[in-house]
């Protein structure tokens, strides 16, 4: 067994997320409560999809397991902590080192590089960009194959190369857990696969956990466990052949 594979095994069954009754209410006079009482406990190293019908509130659960907003009640922990207790610098301190976020439009900086754009999460962390940061960058484009484009533009990329920048920068910072919404969802078919394949293989070689919200049921039988959301309410949770 490699090095790789005994970390990765060293890290599972430690506690990443743990959700219990957590709501999520919108508005001041007239209530309206889009997530009901959601149970959920992610592991170190799963790679998980969530679907659902629009509406379902996919996006409302994203934004709090994102630490991009704060549940209504209930309890949400984070690599143990309970992000109701920590304020706001807190928060954003925890989501900068726990957290890498794909979205399915890649969101690059235009006036940035291509390595620039990578080792944003990092500038984020430590208040600018430092000479130290741009190996760590480098390396991220190489394992995505585009490592020749460092210093492009992001016009310069194709839609996929744009994508694969998008992933290694979720992954700069060396998080536990990637939260992806929607990420190959602006792609062809075959570069959605490519992209795919890219989150899988820093899953299997690194233990990086990927949520990924997606629409696409083959890409979501592709991962290990599918969790199902209808209603503001968690419907399904186990393997693919059994949720589908």
């Amino acid at each position: 067994m490699s090095e790789a594979n005994e970390a990765n095994e060293a890290r599972a069954g430690e506690r990443l997320l743990e959700l219990e009754g957590v709501t999520k209410s919108f508005g001041d006079e007239v209530v309206v409560e889009v997530l009901h009482g959601i149970d959920l406990t992610l592991e170190r190293g799963e790679l998980a999809a969530l679907i659902g019908p629009s509406g379902s509130g996919k996006s409302t659960l994203l934004n709090l397991l994102g630490l991009l907003d704060r549940a209504t009640a209930g309890t949400l922990r984070l690599l143990g902590r309970d992000v109701a207790t920590l304020d706001d610098a807190a928060l954003t301190a925890l989501r900068g080192e726990s957290l890498g976020f794909i979205f399915q439009f890649h969101h690059l900086i235009p006036a940035l590089s291509v390595v620039e754009n990578v080792m944003m999460p990092a500038a984020a962390v430590n208040g600018g960009f430092t000479a130290s940061m741009r190996p760590k960058a480098e390396a991220l484009l190489e394992a995505v194959g585009i490592g020749e484009r460092a210093d492009s533009w992001p016009r310069e990329l194709s839609g996929g190369m744009q994508q694969r920048v998008a992933v290694a920068r979720a992954l700069m910072n060396d998080p536990p857990l990637v939260l992806a919404d929607e990420p190959t969802g602006n792609l062809d078919t075959e570069t959605s696969d490519q992209v795919f394949e890219l989150l899988q293989r820093f899953n299997a070689e690194s233990g990086t956990g990927f949520l990924i919200v997606t629409h696409d049921p083959d890409l979501a039988g592709r991962c290990d466990r599918v969790l199902q959301l209808v209603d503001g309410r968690l419907v399904a949770d186990g393997p693919p052949d059994e949720v589908l």
